[in-house]
């Protein structure tokens, strides 16, 4: 599902580096646009193309990816794949042909068998159709932040490595729960945050390793305050929204647990609408953490929800109100596709500065003194019958 889908997997990044201007970004994707492979035999292709459209790979026009603020593009990959089954039956019939040919012969040489492979592996690949595979990127130039519209790891290696060998001097720095948490904190808040930090240094994968914590509390304390009606915030975070509206945020009815032994992971999923969080609490109190949860987020009449990732803080399945593309002999189709990414967007934006006022104010009790009265009384909550 891509950017412009009413619900999207989102996993967000900062843009680290110098960027150049509009016509420089126009000259790196042009550069590294995707290149077809229907004529050809190559197996695997890769490469930029526009939002709008996943078959055009023409960036001479900046209104091919330019949005400001932001700059939108797909990254496109091909793959053509022989089924292993269907060839190995090929291989065989063909082993069986040649042997039989050579009766002096009573085993198949392994030069001539993976002769054999190559050679009708070469065929059926002419013969296979590529298989395409798309993922959105939106990179606001005025935040230094992207959307990209996956939460696969593999997909999000691949976005990672193609845009810094495409903008040559930038990088993707993943918004894990840490560099989250350092976004929506005070300048004060900040040191007392770097005194909870538990990684030994500001690689990315220690920060996401050796602070899952951060989620984890983040999702019990969210669960908690659900279970005891306390489901009213303010915005306290930049963005459309002014600081001080009221909203509503809670989890509801689906949990993903997970404990951690010697002898590996033990993995448990909760659905449906529970009675005071019995399930749940039950779970907990046997050593479970809460891993993944759906978090409903409300701004009369408007509602959000996302299923959150909580060790790398990816926002699965991200549904946001719905926009709809008008479609009509009067309405230009490529000023209302225009009109329709700005709405998209805007409320993207506003269901991650709710998401974020929530975490700094989960995030600001977490780290200051006054955390440990208030895990005492979820501690009680949670073996209350």
């Amino acid at each position: 599902m891509g950017i412009l889908s009413n619900t999207v997997s989102i996993y967000q990044y900062r843009v680290t580096g110098k960027p150049g201007n509009a016509s420089w970004v126009q000259q790196c994707l042009e550069k590294n646009r995707f290149v077809p492979i229907d004529t050809t035999a190559e197996e695997d292709a890769a490469g930029w193309v526009s939002l709008d459209d996943h078959g055009s790979f023409d960036f001479m026009n900046e209104n091919a990816f330019r949005r400001d603020p932001y700059y939108a593009f797909t990254l496109r990959r091909d793959q053509r794949k022989v089924p292993p089954a269907v060839l190995k039956g090929m291989v065989d019939r063909e082993c069986s042909r040649w042997l039989a040919e050579r009766p002096a012969i009573s085993r198949m040489p392994y030069r001539r068998k993976a002769e054999i492979r190559e050679n009708l592996h070469a065929s059926l690949l002419a013969r296979t159709l590529p298989i395409p595979s798309t993922c959105d990127v939106v990179w606001n130039a005025e935040t230094g932040t992207a959307f990209v519209s996956s939460v696969s790891e593999r997909v999000l290696d691949m976005v990672e490595t193609e845009f810094s060998r495409t903008f040559e001097g930038l990088m993707l720095e993943p918004v894990h729960p840490m560099a989250r948490a350092h976004r929506v904190l005070g300048k004060d808040q900040r040191l007392l945050l770097e005194k909870a930090d538990q990684a030994p240094s500001k690689d990315v994968l220690l920060q996401i390793k050796r602070n899952r914590w951060i989620g984890w509390d983040f999702l019990l304390w969210l669960t908690y305050r659900s279970g005891k009606g306390a489901t009213a915030y303010e915005v306290n975070q930049d963005g459309t929204l002014q600081k001080g509206e009221r909203f509503m945020a809670y989890v509801h009815d689906k949990f993903v647990l997970v404990a951690e032994h010697e002898q590996g992971k033990r993995r448990s999923s909760i659905t449906g609408v529970q009675r005071e969080f019995a399930e749940a609490r039950e779970a907990l109190r046997d050593g479970k953490n809460i891993v993944d949860a759906l978090i409903y987020l409300e701004k009369d009449p408007r509602s959000w929800k996302v299923s959150l990732k909580a060790d790398i803080f990816a926002f699965g399945s991200y549904t946001c109100p719905v926009v709809q593309l008008e479609r009509d002999e009067i309405t230009d189709p490529f000023q209302e596709r225009i009109a329709v990414f700005y709405e998209r967007m805007s409320l993207v934006e506003t269901g991650l500065q709710l998401f974020d006022s929530l975490f700094s104010t989960f995030m600001a009790e977490r780290i200051s003194s006054g955390w440990p009265a208030g895990l005492r009384n979820l501690n009680e909550w949670l073996v209350t019958p």
